[in-house]
């Protein structure tokens, strides 16, 4: 495997893939809706460009970024669970989306699939990972089931256990310890792949970046003309402060974002332009906000549930 081949093919996949993803979310917003793109490069020859839409007609922001970065020394981030790779120079490169809704009927959603090489005493070490995740403000069955089905999907033919893998591997990652709180449903998580060799898991990354849209666009058509209050637009922002949380304490990407010397303003684009935390908050009981944390904020085995009607 060459190297250089490799990495040209990645970054050429990644590329088109963070065009497609923004041709298609501006489509969703509108015919209006236009992406800002900034152009970034670092010292050491890495780089990006990071587009961001706002106050769109859907999208309150979406953000998706391509990166390529370089680095003399793996960063803790990634060196934690590859101790014998510490110090040693390294590339990285992905695509990260994060979509926050104007609508708190529309899930907030994220995505990411990435490419780390490096090298130890003159051998090449690869892997992949990434995955995407869904996190609603008010719960539905079937958005839910539709989500973990179209990740199903993306994963079954490349082995008929990973996506049971990679669904347990996100319930675990996407975890709140400090609230005892998933982050949201769940979807996809996998980290340090290189299983097959580089076509089979260079093919699985490109099949889970390619089935978000499928994922995530008709939950959006789905929700987005539902009616909202004011109360229900203050439980969007309130909820959006756990995504802050976890992304400020727990994202292994925005830490690795800010240990290797990344752009700043591109790695935290993730965070909701406005977000507001309200003391002690407790949801009336019975009520579509309990019922939130109550049924969906919890590890389940959606595909394995029989389909049932979701409250209003």
């Amino acid at each position: 495997m060459s190297q250089a081949v490799t990495i040209d093919e990645v970054k050429t996949y990644l590329t088109d893939l963070q065009d497609q993803l923004c041709r298609e979310l501006a489509d969703a917003d509108g015919d209006t809706a236009r992406f800002h793109e900034d152009l970034w490069t670092q010292k050491n020859g890495g780089g990006g460009r990071t587009r961001v839409l706002r106050d769109g007609q859907v999208f309150e922001q979406a953000g998706v970024n391509f990166s390529h970065v370089r680095g003399k020394a793996l960063p803790s981030a990634a060196s934690t669970r590859h101790p014998e790779l510490a110090g040693t120079p390294f590339q990285a490169m992905g695509v990260s989306l994060v979509v926050h809704p104007q609508n708190p009927f529309v899930p907030t959603s994220h995505m990411n699939v990435r490419f780390f090489c490096t090298e130890a005493s003159g051998k090449p070490t690869w892997w992949f990972g990434g995955g995407f995740d869904l996190t609603p403000t008010y719960g539905f069955v079937a958005d839910t089931l539709h989500w973990h089905r179209t990740a199903q999907t993306a994963c079954t033919p490349f082995g008929a256990d990973l996506y049971q893998r990679f669904k347990h591997w996100a319930d675990e990652y996407f975890y709140l310890k400090h609230r005892d709180e998933q982050r949201g449903v769940g979807g996809l998580f996998f980290d340090d792949y290189n299983e097959g060799g580089f076509d089979n898991a260079f093919a699985l990354t490109c099949s889970i970046g390619d089935h978000y849209l499928p994922a995530y666009l008709p939950i959006v058509q789905e929700r987005v003309t539902t009616p909202f209050t004011v109360e229900h637009k203050d439980f969007q922002l309130y909820r959006r402060g756990r995504y802050v949380e976890f992304n400020l304490v727990y994202d292994r990407g925005t830490l690795f974002g800010l240990q290797s010397g990344g752009r700043t303003e591109s790695i935290l684009m993730s965070l909701p332009p406005r977000v507001a935390w309200r003391y002690d908050f407790k949801p009336q009981p019975g009520s579509p906000e309990e019922n939130l944390t109550r049924d969906f904020l919890k590890p389940r085995d959606w595909l394995a549930e029989e389909t049932t009607p979701n409250p209003a």
